[in-house]
């Protein structure tokens, strides 16, 4: 199995979104709405989390669909190694960017100036 992805902004997002619920099944466009990413950035990460194997995806079933006035969805559920892998990845992403943050930044839980 391939490594990781690439852990971008967008990704990471994106994994949040699935972490809060790592048991439900997201279609796309409620992912796009709860990332606050367009479908040309969410759906090709989708794709590479699939790819990884951090994902799994279903058609939605034609009897469901049918009669309904919408196209006919594709989920996605998170895989248990998936969020693991997820979570470690998505807080080493973190914490590699609080240790770049230039000094001038106040830093999260540190005592700063009053207001």
């Amino acid at each position: 199995m391939p490594s990781g992805p690439r852990m971008t902004m967008p990704t990471q997002a994106l994994l949040r979104v699935l972490l809060a619920e790592p048991e439900r099944d997201w279609y796309g466009l409620e992912l796009c709405e709860l990332a606050g990413m367009p479908s040309g950035t969410v759906y090709p990460i989708l794709a590479r989390l699939e790819q990884v194997g951090w994902l799994e995806s279903r058609w939605e079933e034609p009897e469901t669909h049918a009669g309904r006035a919408r196209p006919r969805r594709r989920y996605y559920r998170i895989t248990a190694d998936g969020a693991e892998q997820a979570s470690d990845a998505v807080a080493r992403a973190y914490r590699a960017r609080r240790q770049q943050a230039p000094a001038w930044l106040p830093r999260p839980g540190a005592a700063g100036g009053g207001s």
